[in-house]
């Protein structure tokens, strides 16, 4: 064995020996939460939708199958040997403001190099951008590590459709031991952002098959959709997700009780009878849904692979070839 491959062994090895806790930084890179925060800020000015984007990455990144968990799988760019999830069914034409993390993850680069991992910044942006919007803010545990390789197809077979009900979703948020009380609130994320008509031209015009829209979207809110997502028109116009898409508060519970809900995901957690209650106590109770969110995010954040990782020096790309050589021996 070469001694740059053993260099890596050690590195890598390294890599998977510290817990995640809170201050992981506080003596390498001490300025690092502060950082984060400030990049996150600035890009919502400049573009307020990039809050709601950065957000849903800690949800896009944790939940890519059980064998995975929080390691910034979903940056890394495709190669011509790795097809990776940029491109899966769940991300594609969705996530945006990848940029947004190049920018933290360049700033902290100059600040301590080497130092700040690609899977840790998704979780203080995710955390920041919820509190900039007027969410709760949390103190985050750190210290994950950047995985080596992404999958599309693990992404495509594990993120749930926007077509999927509160059943499915039951089931699927228990493979991570993550409860109804949990999926209802971690749904909550819907409070800011837009979602594309694509996402919902079955529920308008062909409910299960129906030819009919589901009946139950509220009428009114229904003639609002369809004269924004018509027929033969362009899906990929975007509609807000709530009454109040810039502001982190309890209004999407309030319109999924309302029968306002835009993803079929979202609505059925009012009409399936197992998580209507938190949908009915988090509209009336938004201290609540902040203290149930937060708990949810903090568990979804735990989710981990145990696999060997990295701190990569630019999120899009692997830090080295010799990581590839050391994989394949």
């Amino acid at each position: 064995m070469s001694f740059s491959i053993l260099f890596f062994l050690i590195l890598i090895t390294m890599a998977t020996a510290d817990p995640l806790r809170p201050g992981y930084y506080s003596e390498t890179c001490p300025e690092a939460e502060s950082i984060v925060g400030d990049v996150i800020m600035k890009a919502m000015i400049r573009e307020p939708r990039s809050g709601a984007s950065v957000m849903r990455f800690q949800f896009h990144d944790c939940f890519v199958n059980v064998t995975t968990g929080c390691d910034a799988s979903m940056l890394l760019d495709d190669t011509p040997t790795m097809l990776g999830e940029k491109l899966s069914l769940s991300n594609i034409n969705s996530l945006r403001s990848y940029e947004v993390i190049d920018e933290v993850k360049e700033a902290l680069e100059k600040a301590c190099p080497g130092t700040v991992s690609c899977a840790d910044i998704i979780i203080m942006a995710s955390r920041d951008a919820v509190a900039l919007s007027g969410g709760p803010r949390w103190e985050v545990k750190l210290g994950r590590k950047d995985s080596l390789t992404a999958s599309q197809k693990a992404a495509d077979d594990i993120m749930p459709s926007p077509r999927a009900n509160a059943s499915f979703l039951v089931d699927l948020f228990a493979k991570f031991d993550l409860s109804i009380k949990d999926l209802v609130a971690l749904s909550g994320s819907h409070s800011i952002g837009q979602g594309r008509c694509f996402s919902i031209m079955f529920r308008l015009y062909n409910q299960s098959g129906s030819g009919k829209p589901d009946p139950a979207i509220e009428p009114k809110f229904r003639e609002k959709l369809n004269r924004l997502c018509p027929i033969g028109g362009d899906e990929n116009v975007t509609v807000d997700l709530d009454a109040t898409p810039q502001a982190f508060d309890n209004q999407y519970f309030k319109d999924l009780v309302a029968g306002r809900g835009f993803l079929n995901s979202d609505e059925t957690l009012y009409t399936y009878p197992w998580t209507r209650p938190y949908v009915k106590l988090y509209s009336n109770d938004q201290d609540k849904f902040f203290k149930a969110f937060v708990e949810g995010m903090i568990k979804l954040g735990d989710l981990q692979s145990g696999k060997p990782g990295e701190i990569r020096t630019n999120c899009r790309v692997v830090n080295s070839r010799a990581v590839d050589v050391l994989l394949e021996s």
